[in-house]
């Protein structure tokens, strides 16, 4: 007869899965809870002090760490050496490991204690996965109920072969390795470690992606383990299945939105603003009036994009809404009778977020290597320190909207020109290879009267001249060129108000 050893957290199918061991002729060997809920259930079992000899002790923390135990997983059946070793001892082999972890990924940000939490850092576990998978051409290590049925289909079929085996054994050290990073990234952050350690989980919420950017391309969505974040607290209402895009295009609009305290909609496409309004200064506004604001800024880009709200979408903006082709849809909360109107549009997809951006750190891949920065404004920040460098001063109307204008530009790609009026972008444009052209292309669509916004400095100036043709009256940029006089002297001499911040916004 084989054993089979369980020691389980999560007793999630757990039962019948036992059932089907017991029956298949596996002795089984179990631990605390999870022995107490076979014997209930009139499993045959035996607790892990039995084979070891050794009682639990330091409140459970030891009970499974034991050579009996793991000579018993790692012994090479192959190998005559091992075999008379363990034989000479006693010992029996272990051939089939069902082990899941104490949910320290589930309480790691609920533990106030820091005491409180590192009782939920299990060590018996990992190291049992470990020997586990380790040895996978000998032993099965399984860590997830899902896997559950399968498995006992494939023993009644005595069709294990090895790749399945090597499969559960890759998904068992991938979990003991997000595992482990959780831990790290409690205990420190990235600029403190050697390693960078990353732990996600493929997602529940977000099914298989179809592909990524382009259709030749495979993608897939994973979830940060520690629970936080938009993406995993966000509640999906309907429409079609997510795509890679999507979900890029969604993390921009919602960060712009929530970068709002007032009322705000911001539209993107191609994963960088399009048009964006907020509440004017004086008179306020409800959120029809300022989508249609941000609708009539650039409807032709709104087309086949998608939209973010930070109020509450109500029947009489889903009606608007619905007349454009969207993709997303966006807010914190929905009325009952806009879910009603948003259901003619079926592939329409309709998600409710209500909780502000939380991630700390970006991280993007390179060939070889991995990036990882802080967030741009993980500290609230957009400007280190208004410096008015002009003769003429912007007025208190202007100086609002350049500071409108400056966040938005924070989310455009560099280089980054954003024009507005009263709160509501007019011009936009970025990802250009030098600012000139960028500057040309946001002024064309900019009518007289506005504010421009860069999000770095001005090299020449030639950009202060274009803006002049366009009838701009104040700009914003973070100053620091070598030539930042001929800037301002451009300013100057044509009447123009600038401002520096002291801080630039690149998004590459």
């Amino acid at each position: 007869m084989k054993n089979a050893l369980i020691s389980v957290y999560n007793k999630d199918k757990l039962v019948p899965f036992a059932k089907n061991l017991d029956r298949l002729g596996f002795n089984i060997i179990s631990t605390g809870g999870t022995y107490k809920i076979l014997k209930d259930e009139g499993i045959n079992a035996i607790e892990v002090s039995t084979v070891t000899g050794f009682e639990e002790i330091l409140d459970g923390r030891v009970k499974t760490l034991n050579p009996k135990i793991f000579a018993g997983i790692l012994a090479r059946r192959s190998n005559e050496k091992d075999i008379k070793t363990i034989e000479s001892l006693g010992i029996e082999t272990i051939d089939l490991v069902v082990v899941n972890l104490y949910p320290f990924f589930e309480k790691q940000n609920l533990c106030k204690d820091e005491k409180e939490l590192l009782e939920y850092i299990d060590i018996g576990g990992p190291s049992l996965i470990r020997a586990a998978g380790k040895n996978y051409y000998d032993v099965l290590v399984i860590i997830d109920p899902e896997d559950y049925d399968e498995i006992v289909d494939k023993l009644e079929k005595g069709n294990i072969d090895i790749e399945y085996r090597k499969y559960l054994a890759a998904k068992a050290f991938s979990m003991t390795a997000a595992y482990d990073a959780a831990i790290a990234r409690k205990f420190a952050q990235f600029d403190s470690l050697t390693y960078a350690n990353l732990s996600y989980k493929k997602s529940n919420k977000i099914s298989g992606l179809r592909y990524g950017e382009n259709p030749h391309q495979s993608a897939w969505f994973y979830n940060s383990t520690d629970k936080m974040g938009v993406f995993n607290n966000f509640e999906f209402y309907q429409g079609k299945e997510l795509s890679y895009n999507n979900i890029k295009d969604i993390d921009v609009a919602w960060k712009v939105v929530s970068s709002f305290e007032n009322k705000a909609i911001c539209a993107v496409k191609h994963n960088t603003p399009c048009a964006c309004a907020t509440e004017n200064f004086e008179d306020e506004k409800s959120i029809v009036e300022i989508y249609q604001q941000a609708y009539e800024a650039d409807s032709v880009s709104i087309f086949g994009g998608i939209i973010a709200s930070n109020r509450l979408i109500d029947e009489e903006l889903a009606k608007i809404m619905t007349k454009t082709f969207l993709e997303v849809i966006i807010a914190p909360e929905f009325s009952k009778k806009a879910l009603d109107i948003f259901t003619s549009k079926k592939n329409l997809r309709i998600i409710k977020i209500n909780r502000k951006p939380e991630d700390r750190y970006e991280l993007s891949s390179v060939d070889g290597g991995l990036l990882i920065q802080e967030v741009d404004g993980s500290n609230n920040k957009l400007v280190d320190e208004i410096q008015y460098v002009t003769d003429k001063k912007p007025d208190e109307k202007q100086l609002k909207d350049l500071l409108f204008a400056f966040k938005i530009a924070k989310f455009v790609k560099s280089n980054a020109i954003v024009t507005a009026n009263n709160m509501v972008t007019k011009g936009i444009c970025g990802g250009q290879t030098n600012r000139i052209w960028a500057a040309e292309n946001a002024l064309s669509r900019t009518p007289e009267g506005c504010v421009l916004a860069s999000d770095g400095f001005f090299p020449f100036p030639d950009i202060v001249e274009c803006a002049a043709k366009y009838d701009i009256k104040a700009i914003i940029q973070p100053g620091g060129s070598i030539k930042d006089k001929d800037s301002i002297d451009m300013c100057n001499r044509l009447g123009i108000s600038m401002i520096f911040t002291g801080m630039r916004h690149f998004k590459h």
